[in-house]
């Protein structure tokens, strides 16, 4: 009976994977704007308010330099501005990270923070690298004056298409919880791998 009973929790378990699968594919990217070369997408997160994101970018240098500055933990000014705090929790080069971040919202709102898990991929025969970051629970302990993100995730896919040029993609989503109206949140997201994809292409000029 309870071998009969675990197989047909794997078969939920696997028909709940496809039907979340088939949904997020369902999902097309609606174009916003184009800015400096940069294209933004969004998109309607299945059962959520809040929009995910995507920046689409060419930039002049090699996939791997680009991977580099993502990847390593000591190359962390190019970050976003609102970003005030940044504690490394643990980096083991090529293959992870662990951040605490702090974020500065405007007044009223509460500042945010943040603690997330960061991989790393590389496939040098293709030449495709990859950064993504989850968020983590019970790494550090709630601040009472700051709000919490719980549900974030953000993925950099660099794609070799030169010797000296990259295709560069940025996607994301984050819940900023709280008491935030949800179309000021879905403006502020757009601009969001905007910043970010600038904040490289700079950094890399001066590498």
């Amino acid at each position: 009976m309870s071998d009969q009973l675990g197989q047909w929790a794997k078969l939920g378990l696997f028909f709940l994977i496809q039907t979340i699968t088939c949904s997020l594919a369902a999902q097309s990217w609606d174009f916003i704007k184009e800015q400096d070369g940069i294209k933004i997408y969004a998109r309607q997160e299945p059962g959520r308010t809040v929009k995910a994101f995507k920046g689409v970018t060419s930039i002049q240098a090699p996939a791997e330099k680009v991977y580099s500055l993502l990847e390593d933990v000591n190359h962390i000014e190019w970050w976003p501005q609102d970003i005030i705090k940044i504690k490394v929790l643990g980096y083991e080069k090529d293959k992870s990270a662990r951040y605490y971040l702090v974020y500065h919202t405007p007044w009223p709102v509460s500042d945010r923070d943040l603690c997330v898990e960061v991989t790393a991929a590389l496939d040098k025969v293709k030449q495709v690298y990859s950064v993504t970051a989850v968020s983590i629970a019970g790494v550090v302990p709630e601040d009472k004056e700051m709000v919490r993100i719980k549900v974030y995730r953000q993925s950099w896919t660099i794609t070799s298409t030169g010797e000296n040029s990259a295709n560069v993609i940025l996607e994301g989503y984050a819940d900023p919880a709280g008491n935030i109206p949800v179309w000021l949140t879905n403006m502020v997201i757009t601009q969001a791998p905007l910043n970010a994809i600038l904040g490289v292409r700079q950094k890399l000029r001066t590498l």
